[in-house]
């Protein structure tokens, strides 16, 4: 079982990258699956402009960006979104990202960190809406980060002890989310 870690934020001095790897520093304690982190940045997905949709391409995408990025989705079972929320809403690059490609998505469980001033809540929100097109199954538990009080000023996660507690929660149940749909 492999759940990719996806940090979905790509501007300059982001929090998202500490937030990711405070993700998966939080699984060096378990053995129940592979855990991998999928920095969005590295990809450099283009803006979604072919003209074939991405369900209908059959993972055969224009570019290259693109195709390296699905292969990386595809080769996972799982997800944990890791997500700003700007301006009360997903980032944009983000959104661009999951739209360029589909299959890679469908079916497959996913888990919500998200940060910003009301930790996140509004993006998690949309994701779940959004998600619902890919008939992707988002869990209950998620995790919520202050942008004031959960980090320190390098930007790197300072989470009290119940968003550690979350975190193992929100991946016990996307593990067993994953095991059930592999049944």
């Amino acid at each position: 079982m492999k759940i990719g870690i996806v940090v979905g934020s790509i501007r300059e001095g982001r929090k998202g990258i500490h937030v990711g790897e405070w993700m998966q520093e939080q699984t060096k304690t378990r053995d129940d699956a592979e855990y991998v982190l999928i920095d969005l940045k590295s990809f450099d997905v283009p803006l979604l402009t072919s003209p074939v949709h991405p369900m209908m391409a059959k993972r055969q995408y224009e570019s290259e960006n693109v195709r390296a990025w699905s292969e990386a989705i595809d080769a996972c079972d799982g997800f944990v979104f890791v997500t700003a929320e700007y301006n009360h809403g997903v980032p944009g690059a983000f959104k661009n990202a999951v739209d360029s490609i589909a299959p890679e998505w469908v079916n497959k469980p996913v888990g919500f960190v998200g940060y910003g001033s009301v930790d996140g809540s509004r993006a998690i929100e949309q994701w779940r809406q959004i998600l619902a097109n890919f008939s992707m199954f988002d869990l209950r538990a998620q995790v919520g980060l202050n942008g004031f009080t959960d980090f320190e000023a390098d930007g790197t996660v300072k989470p009290n002890e119940r968003k550690n507690e979350s975190a193992q929660t929100l991946l016990d149940q996307l593990v067993a989310e994953v095991r059930l749909r592999a049944k």
